[in-house]
């Protein structure tokens, strides 16, 4: 089925690609944010509780990431699930730059301008993310 959005589809891919590199790049946070120093003041149950909401986290924008990836037809063919999984897709980052300016306390962000360029970057990614999963819904929502 051919989208109205001639781009759609590849923005999606480029997406997926977006969101496998996150994930790869998400491997340096644990260092970056002195994780296992932090983690050293908890209880072992809420650091193990700790580490299994992160690795659920990196599952989940993998999937997301493979999903994008290698069926970006898929997501883009007008149907129920399609609808659904990237209304899911796109409400998951929109809430992430929600956390990110509502939640978070930025007191306590690294700071330094690479720092400070990398949560540009990262937001950058998020609203693209956001805005690339919304269409993607609207499209689909459309078809229905």
């Amino acid at each position: 089925m051919e989208t109205p959005l001639p781009n759609l589809q590849t923005f999606i891919f480029f997406a997926g690609l977006a969101q496998i590199a996150l994930v790869l790049g998400s491997m340096a946070i644990p260092r970056i944010l002195n994780w296992k120093t932090e983690l050293m003041k908890v209880q072992t149950l809420i650091k193990q509780m700790f580490w299994t909401y992160a690795a659920y986290i990196l599952v989940i924008n993998l999937s997301f990431g493979l999903l994008s990836v290698f069926a970006y037809n898929d997501l883009t063919n007008g149907s129920l699930l399609a609808s659904t999984i990237s209304g899911f897709i796109a409400i998951y980052w929109i809430s992430r730059i929600v956390i990110q300016f509502f939640y978070f306390d930025r007191k306590s962000f690294p700071s330094g301008l690479a720092n400070r360029l990398a949560e540009v970057i990262l937001v950058a990614l998020f609203l693209f993310l956001s805005i690339v999963y919304s269409m993607a819904f609207y499209y689909n929502y459309q078809q229905l």
